[in-house]
């Protein structure tokens, strides 16, 4: 069998291996973040959010095929699209080791020997498949998200710049670059990682076209490739469009046509463009030329793929995010404008003052037959700015982030150095490095981590190593021993890598650089170009993928570093194939063997089934106000795909705030009809009423809400207020708020049972909250005013509490929902978690929620950890409330109904939490004996973790954990007593001496306080 064959057959296995890996971990449902959305648009075929990715929710579409019309298996099977095309990846990285290590061991038109063809067999093996089970490749490829498609496309531009080179020679041999061109203009309408390979496409082409490169033309490619980047990015991306906008712009408001014939006009213009330009160089002979025009078509043609954006967003779609169906708002749209921009090369410092705002262009939205002006792009203007700001923001959470990462202080203004200390501390070093080493050195937990020792931190398994960087590690806690994604690789996979790498250096400089080119790119310069802001919500690894590619690349050429190195004194074949073995044990399958309980998602269905419980939460037509992507994405997808519970309205308060959301709201959607929003189009519109200001008139007792609203829509001068700038603008003159309550109408519509009449009040009478009103709360207030109790209005209970705007004593807990209630003032209710639903909830609980499998999901990931807390504190709840009431009896069912469908593993200190409330009610339900095991096993728990971060805040000198520690020795504490209470004397004692042993260990830091 040739060479050939055999590459071919061992790239399909590896093609094999990697897709049934990710298949048998496939997560079964919805996953958590934007994978709800996603599936829930491929479906319809919507519009997601900014900047978009049409053609990934057409190929997705296209799996969901598979399930024939099963709505329960439509999620399964674009999360097999995902798996397949993770799979195509590995078999393409396998197919550039191979090209790239055949290179350097043969000259071209040489016959291979069968030691060589073994060596780069097993070198494309070991870097296929130890990129296959890296921990954030594999992440990604068992969801429904852009990675693993754009991945995909990474890997064939890659491989096809190779092929490109190995036939640079032969005629037609630039088709490669042409179908390079293309893979990129698709790329666009999946993700645009797939550019940043452009530098080093840049070098293969220099390279393979000059026989003697000079220092000056390596810096010259170097830019070249950054200028045709920054050409796709702003020219083609951007400008295209922004060239279209402003055509129709003047066709539109100057010429009077209308909306598009100045797109339709300018379209025509480039083709015509194109068409000419092929023409002349074709007659004139000007190769380079015509390749370059080509492959700016090509490009575009794949970028075609946004079209559906604007058709889609013309149809008006129930997920019509940004509505673009104009040049305009598609423009906005593209520029990614809804999240802002950061500072790169010159910007404020987080304590740079702001001085002026600086108006810049028009920004442009649709009118009835014109383009309006909504107002002007600003920029606040600052006393003092920095080159190179890294420390930007001036959120107060952030700000204390930057100065303890740093140690300045209050008075001092960061410099360029500082600035760069915060860059290499964090940007690189906690949001690039750690991730890096997780993947090829090995991971401590899949905790959030935020910078600290102890939380999702790398980890190696060496632990005089790994105690030089985290400290102390001879007592690991739970957290880190009992976590699923406690991976212990020994710096195995890394020494690998970087063998590969040096070998690669010094018997190819120009391809290792190359590999090294794409290694930055994709992994050093994103960080660059995100400039992130401290406290993510998530962990942003899968944003590195295409570094950890190109670094796969160098593990597969450890096998023919170890095969030089270390088998000089065997023949080549044996040689081949004990370097082989040995990389193969000591990278890929190791990291599969230690990965795969991290990463089997077989049995999880946390999102699919929360998602189920907020819906369930709700009486028939609700309104249900939510607010971020986890309590809102995979309702969408519940909704739009499962058809599950359609009458039910969901409103993301974040999106509340933008007209398109608005108008979206003022239509049906599925069973659900039009919210009660009095507010006309012109009077929500971008740039009207997008913030308005509290006025103190000094109003004695609480307005009429509906008065507030009329308030704030008035057209009237006398009801606004004048500005600095000579405009005048609707503002709030009372903080103090009230509806009237019609009692018929409450009982009538079911929102209080006619059994409860006596408990509803004659007016809700609250305060605000806030010192402005957004567009948003507008509309809130208005749905307020107007819905008289005609359809149930719920929160989510993960809505933050200032999102309330001030009705937090009329919020009645019925599950994983907050319904808004004109019941009496519970004078007796300490605090908002008191105000319970008891009947609703019970039922709930008992006999609509799902668990999500919980107790038997091979792994849970962080997101379904903390949903374990909420779950337990709705069982807390319910116990809590029906023994209020005297219902012993459903009381003890709630409790066997928790031992049930709840794990009993402890997952941080959170769940912790939950375990000892639980017990407090078992103590209450005269259940002693479970009641003193939860408070037993709970104080172990709390023991390991805090001895560890004793041991470790001992060894650094410094306190470390300071949250966890006091957490932990509050509850360590009420336990004690609690048990004490309940005549359990010896158990108190035991948890008094817990107790006073950790204090005496951390007795030494407390005058200084934690971190």
């Amino acid at each position: 069998m040739n060479y050939s064959k055999i590459n071919n057959l061992i790239g399909w296995l590896c093609f094999l291996i990697a897709t049934i890996t990710y298949v048998l971990t496939l997560e079964p449902s919805v996953s958590f973040w934007d994978c709800g959305e996603f599936i829930a648009s491929a479906f319809k075929m919507q519009v997601v959010h900014q900047p978009g990715a049409p053609l990934f929710l057409m190929i997705q579409r296209f799996f969901s095929i598979f399930a024939l019309g099963d709505v329960n298996k439509i999620a399964y099977f674009m999360n097999f699209g995902s798996a397949v095309a993770s799979g195509a990846t590995i078999m393409f990285l396998f197919w550039t080791i191979t090209a790239l290590t055949k290179k350097t061991l043969s000259k071209p038109g040489e016959t291979l020997s069968t030691a060589n063809i073994v060596t780069i067999m097993g070198a494309g093996v070991v870097g296929a498949l130890a990129y296959a089970w890296s921990d954030s490749f594999w992440f990604s490829a068992v969801e429904s998200e852009v990675y693993a498609l754009s991945s995909l496309f990474t890997a064939i531009v890659f491989w096809a710049i190779l092929k490109w080179e190995a036939h640079a020679d032969e005629p037609r041999a630039d088709k490669w670059l042409l179908f390079i061109a293309y893979i990129m203009g698709l790329s666009i309408g999946i993700h645009l990682l797939n550019l940043l390979t452009i530098p080093a496409i840049a070098f293969v082409y220099y390279f393979r076209k000059t026989a003697k490169p000079t220092t000056s033309g390596i810096v010259k490619t170097f830019f070249v490739g950054i200028l045709i980047l920054a050409v796709i990015q702003y020219g083609i991306i951007q400008y295209i469009v922004s060239f279209g906008a402003y055509f129709d712009l003047f066709f539109v408001n100057t010429l009077g046509l209308g909306f598009g014939s100045g797109v339709l006009f300018f379209a025509l213009l480039v083709i015509g463009a194109f068409v000419w330009s092929i023409r002349y160089t074709i007659k004139h002979q000007k190769k380079f030329l015509n390749l370059a025009i080509l492959s700016t078509l090509l490009i575009i043609f794949g970028y075609s793929s946004f079209a559906m954006i604007i058709i889609r967003a013309k149809a008006k779609t129930n997920l019509n995010n940004s509505n673009p169906d104009n040049a305009f708002s598609f423009l906005s749209y593209l520029n990614r404008e809804q999240y802002g921009d950061r500072p790169l090369l010159f910007g404020p410092n987080y304590n740079s003052e702001r001085i002026g705002i600086k108006e810049g262009k028009n920004i442009y939205r649709k009118g009835d037959d014109k383009y309006e002006v909504a107002g002007k792009k600003t920029d606040y203007e600052y006393d003092r700015l920095t080159p190179f700001p890294r420390m930007y923001s001036d959120d107060a959470r952030h700000i204390s982030f930057y100065q303890e990462m740093t140690g300045l202080d209050e008075s001092k203004f960061p410099s360029l150095f500082d600035n760069i200390s915060f860059l290499f501390k964090y940007q690189v070093g906690n949001m690039y490095m750690r991730y890096f080493m997780w993947n090829f050195v090995g991971r401590q937990n899949d905790d959030q981590g935020q910078g600290s020792l102890y939380e999702g931190q790398w980890l190696s398994g060496i632990k005089p190593i790994d105690a030089l960087i985290l400290g102390n590690q001879s007592h690991l806690p739970p957290s880190i021993v009992d976590s699923k994604a406690y991976n212990r690789f020994f710096f195995l996979p890394l020494i690998i890598g970087l063998m590969g790498a040096i070998w690669h250096f010094k018997r190819n400089q120009k391809d290792a650089g190359i590999v090294g080119m794409l290694f930055f790119f994709t992994g050093i310069a994103i960080v660059l170009y995100l400039n992130q802001k401290p406290l993510e919500p998530r962990e942003r690894d899968y944003a590195y993928v295409g570094s950890f590619y190109a670094f796969a690349i160098w593990i597969g050429f450890g096998v023919l570093a170890i095969k030089e190195w270390l088998f000089k004194k065997v023949t080549p074949l044996n040689g081949a194939i004990g370097a082989t073995v040995i990389c193969l044990f000591a990278a890929p399958i190791l990291m599969a063997e230690q990965g795969w309980d991290d990463h089997d998602r077989s049995k999880k269905m946390v999102a699919h089934d929360i998602a189920v419980d907020y819906l369930q939460s709700c009486a028939p037509n609700a309104i249900l106000f939510t607010y971020g992507d986890n309590d809102t994405y995979p309702l969408w997808y519940a909704q739009e795909v499962e058809n599950i519970r359609p009458d039910i309205r969901l409103v993301n308060l974040s999106l509340f705030d933008t007209d398109w959301y608005i108008d979206g709201m003022k239509r049906k959607q599925n069973e659900s009809a039009p919210l009660p929003i009095s507010m006309k189009e012109g009077q929500y519109v971008s740039g009207i009423r997008d913030v308005m200001y509290y006025q103190d008139y000094k109003i004695e007792g609480s307005v009429e809400l509906k008065t507030i609203v009329d308030l704030l829509l008035s057209e009237n001068d006398e009801d606004k207020v004048a500005l600095q700038n000579g405009t005048r603008e609707n503002f709030i003159p009372t903080k103090n708020f009230k509806i009237t309550v019609n009692p018929a109408d409450v009982i009538k519509t079911g929102t209080v049972p006619a059994d409860k009449a006596n408990q509803i009040t004659p007016v809700i009478e609250w305060k605000f909250n806030k010192g402005y009103v957004t567009k948003g709360t507008l509309a809130m207030f208005d749905i307020l005013a107007h819905n008289n109790w005609e359809r149930p209005i719920y929160f989510a209970s993960t809505v933050p509490s200032e999102q309330f705007n001030g009705l937090d004593n009329y919020l009645y807990s019925e599950g994983m929902a907050l319904r808004l209630m004109p019941l009496k003032m519970d004078t007796a209710a300490t605090s908002r978690t008191d105000l319970v639903n008891t009947p609703v909830l019970y039922n709930n609980l008992m006999t609509k929620f799902k668990w999500g499998n919980v107790k038997t999901a091979s792994y849970l990931d962080t997101q379904s950890a903390d949903d374990i807390s909420i779950f337990t504190n709705l069982f807390n709840t319910s116990i809590t409330s029906l023994l209020k009431e005297g219902k012993t009896a459903e009381a003890k069912k709630v409790v066997e109904r928790y031992f049930e469908v709840m794990p009993e593993k402890f997952y941080g200190m959170r769940s912790m939490m939950g375990a000892y409330f639980m017990a407090e009610n078992l103590y209450n339900l005269n259940d002693t004996k479970r009641a003193n095991a939860l408070i037993e096993k709970s104080a172990v728990y709390i023991q390991k973790e805090l001895t560890y971060l004793a041991d470790v805040s001992a060894s650094k000198n410094r306190f470390v954990g300071g949250q966890n520690v006091q957490l932990g020795m509050s509850f360590l504490n009420q336990m004690a007593q609690t048990a004490a209470q309940h005549q359990q004397t010896a158990l108190s004692k035991k948890l008094e001496t817990q107790f006073a042993m950790l204090e005496s260990r951390f007795a030494p830091f407390f005058p200084q306080g934690g971190q």
